[in-house]
């Protein structure tokens, strides 16, 4: 049976866990290595040994497949899906309105930044038995809107719902691979798959593996672990639906961690009841209980604490059912996305409702933030200076160089006196 322990704030410790471990990076390393240098060949071998590759199906989908595969979709599936992209849409062009350019005066001259996209992405989705076709949606979706001119989707044994997806999005192609072999294609690029500027999208340890190898040589969104959900209640907040919020997260896999952080004993008890209760009739209920066996409860003697909870934990995910939301929310430093009071579901972040739902993991929502638009842009500073630097400048300049002995800076500047 499905039951949260408890915990004290005492006894809490971070959620930082490590993505990858050495034996799997070793592994991805050895892959990588050898697509990078084997090409294509070596790409389709690991392929097929890796049952990424079925006899009869293509290995690449072009644009105008990915659109009949749009039109082939029954038009219940289509609508779905297009109402979700257009909802992703309208949040990323949101954020992408709000970063401004710069253009100010600086001493002498002149000085700004503007925003440019990437020129290529690679956006990777979960495929086969775990098909995300709603990451397709989120990635590419939201590479567009940024302006990225070429958009590649991956996503290994698509089915015919991730196909319209990719097509729905705006994808250029979609190449039916995963793991640590698309990842490295899509790095370094191979025989019909040109590199990328960009790799985001989650996906299973070797495909993390991988991301955080190809990082440097291209850019990367995050590198993803096991997903998280923290429930931050008081003695208010619905225990049935807390229960169901929590093994919605309990769902995904094994090692998904659901937790709850109340001040109330109550609730911990009436969500145990609720959790036992809506086990019984789901169809994924061994793979939940076996995440909820590491879920855990944390019992705080004030929102205070609570909100202390949260940030050490740091979750991808965190729902506030309380009372005063605007109280709990001035003291919350730490999270992915917030989901305010009990009608804003994780599961509507999961399926589109706008923010996007690729996420910091394993507390490193400390640092980092999810995929947005600022993924695909790179802020790039100028400056001009039409009737040269004042002299000021001139001798600050000169004068720090010399002070780090950079003879050569030094005249370079004291080149520019008028």
């Amino acid at each position: 049976m499905a039951t949260l322990r408890i915990k004290t704030l005492a006894e809490l410790e971070t959620l930082r866990r490590e993505p990858v471990d050495a034996e799997t990076y070793v592994a991805a390393v050895d892959i990588v290595e050898r697509v990078r240098t084997g090409g294509r060949p070596v790409l389709l071998a690991e392929a097929k040994r890796l049952g990424d590759i079925t006899p009869g199906q293509p290995v690449s989908y072009d644009r105008d497949a990915l659109e009949s595969a749009v039109e082939s979709l029954d038009a219940e599936g289509r609508e779905v899906l297009e109402r979700t992209a257009l909802r992703i849409e309208t949040f990323a062009q949101g954020q992408r309105d709000q970063l401004l350019d710069l253009e100010m005066e600086i001493p002498g001259g002149k000085a700004g930044h503007t925003f440019a996209p990437v020129d290529s992405a690679g956006c990777y989705a979960p495929g086969g038995r775990f098909s995300l076709p709603s990451s397709v949606l989120m990635t590419a979706v939201t590479a567009r809107v940024a302006g990225v001119n070429r958009v590649l989707v991956a996503s290994p044994k698509p089915t015919a719902v991730t196909l319209a997806a990719a097509g729905i999005a705006g994808a250029d192609s979609l190449l039916a691979i995963g793991g640590a072999q698309v990842i490295s294609a899509m790095a370094f690029g191979v025989e019909g798959v040109p590199a990328c500027d960009v790799i985001v999208g989650p996906g299973n340890r070797w495909v993390t593996a991988a991301k955080r190898y190809v990082s440097g040589y291209v850019g990367i969104d995050m590198l993803a672990g096991p997903s998280e959900l923290v429930v931050c209640g008081d003695r208010n907040a619905d225990a049935n639906i807390v229960a169901a919020d929590l093994i919605a997260q309990a769902e995904h896999d094994t090692d998904a961690l659901p937790v709850l952080v109340t001040t109330s004993y109550k609730l911990i008890s009436q969500v145990n009841r609720a959790l036992k209760e809506q086990l019984e009739s789901l169809p994924g209920r061994v793979t939940a209980e076996a995440a909820l066996a590491s879920g855990f409860a944390v019992l705080v003697e004030s929102i205070e604490e609570a909100a202390q909870a949260c940030d050490r934990l740091a979750p991808e995910h965190l729902e506030v059912h309380v009372e005063d939301l605007e109280d709990a929310v001035s003291r919350l430093n730490h999270y992915g996305t917030l989901f305010l009071g009990g009608g804003a579901a994780e599961v509507f972040g999961d399926y589109g409702v706008g923010p996007n739902h690729v996420l910091p993991t394993g507390g490193t929502a400390r640092f980092s933030a999810g995929l947005s638009v600022l993924t695909f842009l790179r802020m790039r500073t100028w400056m001009s200076s039409d009737t040269g630097p004042e002299n000021d400048v001139i001798r600050d300049t000169a004068a720090l160089a010399r002070l780090e002995g950079l003879e050569g800076h030094a005249r370079a500047a004291e080149m520019r006196v008028i």
